[in-house]
């Protein structure tokens, strides 16, 4: 294999031996570390994807962090590979590495975290050939092989393919994530509102969410209109729905798991939401979605495909209910839903 290295990628004096040493159709084994909460998981499909197109006779190991299990794509790899983390603080450290070196050899390793974790965990394990993208240059130089540019201002599963580019290889676009799952049956058309995050400070407020739903469910009436709730307290969905309950097309939702909730997002015609795991959720299975965005830069988050807008303002607050709305309806408009 080669290399193709420019001006926004890096690699060692050693590295261009290295993989000149792998050849694609023997690479055996292909190690990925993705330790990331449910939002972020979700998006390595699209990679591991890639992997079995170009890598067929490889076995593939995802390391994930046993703090952030949920969502973890076991369909889509041979082999879990769990690291320690903050949920079991009381782990001595040496217990804590041991557990990291059970990744093993690898002929190839991507690092998809940049984290402490998965410095870590690249350090304690050799491979044929490691590629990362960390945003320091000093981890570059002492973890790994070759690196590419990570960038908050870009869709970060396509960053993440950027490490394939770097091996000459052609990936699809746009990203395709095979996210399994049955599209739920319903009567109607519905669109899902998902007005939770993992804070309440990333919350867009639920008087506008209230607004909008209001406007939304009068323009949509042929369309149900689905408030899915959080499981915290904080997550209550009740101040949005209460001023609405004479709406028969207007109702809440509740769903015990990440497979229950895939397959709402699969049926869906839009969902709203605010800079969420949801959100990815929905980008995997590729129901069109309106992010809202104003504590975090959307770039990164957003793919920049028809079916998927992002609202936000150059003073990162809090959009307008008009703004969120004029996204919606446009979506729901360009696609011919009603």
């Amino acid at each position: 294999m080669k290399l193709w290295v420019e001006k926004s990628s890096w690699a060692a004096k050693t590295a261009h031996g290295k993989a000149e040493r792998l050849q694609q159709d023997k690479i055996k084994s292909i190690a990925v570390i993705r330790h990331a909460a449910l939002g972020d998981m979700v998006l390595v499909r699209a990679f591991i994807r890639e992997l079995r197109k170009h890598f067929p006779n490889a076995k593939i190991t995802l390391s994930v962090v046993s703090n952030y299990l949920r969502g973890t794509p076991e369909d889509a790899v041979d082999r879990v590979h769990v690291v320690i983390g903050s949920d079991q603080r009381e782990v001595p450290r040496r217990e804590q590495f041991r557990r990291m070196k059970e990744l093993g050899y690898h002929d190839l390793v991507f690092d998809l975290a940049a984290t402490s974790r998965s410095f870590w965990t690249c350090l304690l394990n050799p491979a044929g050939l490691k590629i990362g993208f960390p945003y320091r240059h000093l981890q570059r130089r002492l973890i790994y092989d070759a690196t590419v540019v990570r960038s908050d201002m870009k869709f970060e599963a396509e960053s993440m393919m950027d490490m394939l580019s770097l091996l000459c290889l052609k990936t699809d676009y746009p990203l395709q994530f095979d996210m399994p799952g049955e599209t739920s049956e319903r009567p109607r058309p519905y669109v899902v509102y998902f007005t939770s995050a993992s804070t309440p400070d990333k919350c867009w407020p639920k008087d506008h969410f209230a607004k909008l739903l209001h406007r939304l469910s009068a323009d949509y009436p042929g369309h149900d209109h689905l408030v899915l709730e959080g499981i915290a307290d904080w997550e209550s969905i009740d101040e949005i729905i209460q001023p609405l309950k004479d709406r028969s097309n207007v109702a809440g939702i509740n769903l015990d798991s990440v497979e229950e909730t895939v397959n709402l997002l699969k049926g869906a015609n839009l969902l709203i939401s605010n800079d969420t795991g949801i959100r990815n959720l929905a980008i995997a299975t590729e129901t069109p979605t309106v992010g809202i965005f104003f504590k975090t830069i959307p770039f990164r988050y957003w793919p920049r495909y028809p079916q998927h807008d992002a609202v936000f303002n150059s003073t990162m607050t809090p959009p307008e209910v008009e703004d969120v709305y004029h996204a919606a309806k446009g979506m729901l408009d360009r696609f011919h839903f009603e």
